[in-house]
């Protein structure tokens, strides 16, 4: 469980997070794509490795605050309601 703020809602079917919940998880989400394209609008003549090398470790960070702020935390799920 999180005990953290509730951004993001958990996925029915699977393990992860689903659409945010919250107008910070907006946020996080969009500010990770316009990170995202600007790296990809960047980086784009200097070759694919160092594109993946940027977006790797923003990637993690995205992932790691919609698991930390997921509704109920990640954890596999079967369609239940929580």
């Amino acid at each position: 469980m999180s005990d953290g703020p509730d951004w993001f809602a958990p996925k029915r079917y699977g393990y992860g997070s689903s659409l945010p919940i919250a107008w910070q998880g907006w946020a996080v989400l969009l500010g990770y794509v316009a990170i995202l394209v600007a790296l990809v609008l960047t980086l784009r003549r200097n070759g694919p490795l160092q594109l993946i090398a940027a977006a790797i470790p923003l990637t993690v960070v995205f992932a790691v605050i919609c698991a930390r702020t997921t509704k109920g935390g990640w954890r596999w799920r079967w369609g239940e309601e929580d």
